[in-house]
């Protein structure tokens, strides 16, 4: 089975309080920068929950390289 580490991060904060988002950057062992993509979700609480399981389902299926052991074992 493939392993990997997951890299994510979440902060709440009123509706329309964000006015910019910068990018985020992770620095790999052979010294390469990578790029983090990030998100934003509005709504209530349970409509957040809702729409960060969609997100996360959604990729996890177009992550290339998850092999069909993974997806059959993890998947629900």
């Amino acid at each position: 089975m493939a392993r990997y580490t997951l890299v994510y991060g979440l902060r709440l904060v009123p509706e329309h309080s964000v006015t910019r988002i910068d990018g985020a950057a992770v620095t790999l062992a052979d010294g390469e920068t990578a790029g983090v993509t990030l998100h934003t979700i509005d709504g209530t609480i349970p409509q957040l929950r809702r729409a960060l399981d969609r997100s996360l389902d959604a990729f996890f299926d177009l992550l290339p390289g998850a092999d069909e052991e993974d997806l059959q074992r993890f998947a629900e």
